[in-house]
């Protein structure tokens, strides 16, 4: 078997965090090729979630993938960002040093061209912006895997939004329009069930070792579960994006359904609402993967395993 070509675009923050350390700790084991990284804004600005990935890329060891920063904003819509949710910086208590953003590049799209084969897994834990941009004037991507989106489930931002689908809705349903093959869509009622406490969070470090980007994670997460806890969800952070890399990888069990989504973008009650035609009143033909459950205790167990090889 050939070793998978990855490239994720992501808005680091917290959770996207923690699925870089875990597509670091596999792209050194030699079980991917993580060949990029490129980011959105959405929970931060664009330019310091490329910043804080490329600050967590290097504590993982891997100073040469490169970042790229992408579109500063969303493709209609005016910005906006949650540090409520991530922190000022969108790493909770921690913060990048100042002097990554010199080796932040911005060259997003020359990335896009160059790394994106037909064997290439794309991987958008962020809003859709940099993916319907980049559709507009190149062929859609094969093989894209999507966190967003919540279908027969309460939104996290409105009672029927989730933040990446409501941050830019037109992406999303650009994106959605575009596709040549369905996308593999993880939304709220799955990667809210991938779940971190702090006797988790313990266990994981513990399993780090002296691997120096196990010094931040504390300081991030704490923010998290004092977020989550403020919002009723407990002293705890749902996780969504590691859980999407896993499944966008293979790397864990779970159940999807071929279906239509689209996105609403106009009505200021509704904006970014998801909807799957499930039972195809659409006619329309498939152009997603929806994902309906996940091995959660099989994700935990591999995401420990994982993070164990990244030891000194």
């Amino acid at each position: 078997m050939t070793t998978p070509s990855v490239l994720i675009d992501c808005d680091t923050g917290i959770d996207d965090a923690v699925a870089l350390i875990y597509l670091a700790a596999l792209h050194r084991e030699g079980l991917i090729d993580l060949r990029a990284v490129t980011t959105t804004a959405g929970n931060v600005d664009a330019r310091q979630t490329a910043i804080n990935t490329r600050y967590v890329l290097d504590l993982c060891g891997l100073p040469d993938i490169p970042v790229a920063a992408g579109e500063a904003r969303p493709l209609v819509v005016d910005l906006v960002t949650t540090p409520e949710t991530h922190g000022p910086t969108g790493l909770g208590y921690a913060t990048a040093p100042k002097d990554v953003d010199k080796r932040v590049r911005s060259d997003w799209q020359a990335l896009w061209e160059r790394q994106l084969g037909d064997e290439t897994r794309l991987i958008v834990t962020g809003p859709a912006t940099n993916l319907a941009a980049y559709a507009r004037g190149h062929r859609f991507p094969p093989g894209v895997t999507l966190m967003g989106g919540a279908y027969l489930y309460p939104g996290n931002t409105t009672p029927t939004a989730e933040w990446n689908s409501w941050v830019d809705p037109h992406a999303a349903k650009e994106a959605f329009a575009a596709a040549t093959s369905p996308i593999t869509v993880c939304s709220l009622g799955v990667t809210e069930q991938m779940l971190i406490d702090p006797a988790r969070l313990a266990t994981l470090v513990d399993a780090l070792g002296g691997a120096p980007v196990a010094a931040i994670l504390p300081r991030a997460l704490r923010f998290y579960f004092e977020f989550h806890e403020a919002q009723g969800e407990g002293y705890q952070a749902q996780i969504h994006d590691l859980l999407t890399c896993m499944i966008a990888l293979g790397r864990v069990d779970y159940e999807a359904t071929a279906t239509t989504v689209d996105v609403e973008c106009d009505s200021p009650l509704l904006r970014g609402t998801t909807v799957a035609d499930l039972r195809g009143y659409w006619a329309r033909p498939a152009n997603a993967r929806l994902v309906t459950a996940a091995d959660i205790d099989g994700a935990h167990e591999e995401l420990l395993r994982a993070w164990a090889t990244l030891a000194p």
